[in-house]
């Protein structure tokens, strides 16, 4: 069950590929078939090569990156664009030219095809026994790609697909089938930088200005700054990058001028000319409007992830007389058993949460359970990864440990027969002075 979850996204977004360009390259539907099939195959090909021989997040980090280009790529389709916003004829002219060009087609159908395989593949590497898949996943893709032109030439023609809404249409599925995978989303990643920008755009801001932390800042100018520190400035800000290219594509056709009917003597005749160029107006914002809902999916699939996290309740702890907390290595729980183990220590007023992990290089490692940069609603853990609650932004095991960004704050500690070492003082410190700072803005105006 848990593999067809994986494979019906990915099956709807090959397909609506492949629709795409056997529409948008519909003089050249059988090279667009062939290219496409083959870019499947060697994306496949060369997923399964990161994925042999590179270990950790290092494949879909590639990946990511990949679909990062595409992302930026489909920024300057948008622009440029809006910017030329041809006329009615010339965009005819310039469909028609891209519809029947088959160089063209193989190019656009062969990248298309590569990211796809290596997608696929990558989504597909978390399943049981993946290796024996790829051959069939390769040539299940072959043979849909050969499939879906016979299919599109059954397609009412309602739909006239531009250049820029070949890039629109194909991008959004692309992110829709990345979006099945934590490890490949692109929307939660890039929510997560945006936050941290806002997050350092004001810190950088208050510290360039000398202004201090209180003085004359009345209630009110705190929640204004608080709002900066919510995720909610990360969310939109995310929305907005993800979202606008296909905006202003819409923008772009919407905006295009009607052809020149001065000439024409006949009413009738100008009447039609207009009409005409309305309709295949309306006819060509169905790709990017199609774009636009697969990608809104595609931010649904990231904010609510069909995974489950595994997140134990976290186990009370206590110091010994000496101030030292001691988590056994063995016993009831096994630290080395891969899994996240979280705990708690109270002290006075304060309660502080922290986890053991083993990372993918076989060492034990203990951090807080929040970061510097986000309200510290904890961590969860799946696929070889660990994710943070408050932001949706995952992080790879093997960075875990590490400090920066919304990785875990790394906590002091030492490995000894007994088990794990804690200096309870420098654990409340720690906390107080990364938990407590971060949220000081966060909480409606506290100062």
């Amino acid at each position: 069950m848990a593999l067809a979850y994986k494979l019906i996204p990915l099956l709807v977004a090959w397909v609506g590929i492949m629709l795409v360009l056997a529409r948008g390259f519909s003089g050249r539907r059988f090279v667009a078939a062939t290219s496409g099939s083959a870019g499947f195959a060697c994306g496949v090909a060369g997923a399964f090569a990161l994925l042999h021989f590179f270990t950790g997040d290092t494949p879909f980090a590639y990946a990511k990156l990949l679909l990062g280009v595409i992302l930026l790529l489909l920024w300057m389709v948008s622009v440029t664009a809006v910017y030329r916003r041809p006329g009615h004829d010339s965009s005819e002219a310039l469909r028609e030219r891209w519809s029947t060009n088959g160089l063209y087609a193989a190019v656009f159908a062969s990248l298309a095809g590569v990211t796809a395989g290596v997608v696929c593949a990558c989504c597909l590497a978390g399943s049981q026994n993946p290796w024996f898949m790829f051959p069939g996943l390769a040539v299940g893709g072959a043979v849909i790609a050969g499939a879906v032109p016979a299919l599109e030439r059954r397609l009412p023609g309602m739909m006239v697909v531009s250049p820029a809404g070949i890039a629109t249409a194909v991008s959004a599925f692309l992110f829709f089938a990345a979006s099945s995978s934590p490890r490949l989303d692109l929307f939660a990643p890039l929510t997560m930088k945006m936050m941290k920008f806002a997050h350092d755009f004001v810190h950088q801001f208050f510290e360039s200005m000398l202004i201090p932390d209180h003085m004359f800042f009345t209630s009110a100018t705190w929640d204004f700054v608080g709002l900066l520190f919510g995720n909610g400035v990360g969310f939109w800000g995310a929305l907005f990058i993800w979202f606008t290219p296909v905006i202003l594509i819409i923008v772009a056709i919407t905006l295009e001028p009607l052809p020149l009917v001065g000439s024409l003597r006949q009413g009738a005749l100008r009447r039609t000319r207009v009409a005409a160029a309305l309709r295949m107006r309306r006819l060509r914002l169905a790709a990017p409007i199609i774009a636009l809902i697969i990608s809104s999916c595609a931010v649904y699939e990231s904010r609510f992830p069909k995974v489950e996290y595994w997140d134990p309740k976290p186990l009370a702890v206590t110091a010994t007389p000496s101030g030292e907390i001691i988590i056994p290595g063995k016993g009831d729980i096994e630290l080395n058993d891969g899994k996240l183990h979280k705990y708690v220590f109270k002290q006075g007023g304060n309660e502080v949460r922290f986890f053991i992990v083993m990372t993918p290089d076989g060492k034990l490692t203990a951090v807080l359970d929040a970061c510097s940069i986000c309200k510290p609603d904890g961590y969860g853990q799946t696929e070889g990864m660990v994710i943070c609650y408050y932001c949706k932004t995952l992080i790879p095991l093997e960075t875990v440990g590490k400090p920066g960004g919304c990785n875990p704050v790394p906590l002091p500690f030492s490995v000894k027969n007994d088990g794990v070492h804690i200096d309870s003082i420098t654990l409340v410190n720690l906390w107080n002075d990364t938990v407590q700072s971060t949220t000081r803005v966060k909480e409606k105006g506290a100062r």
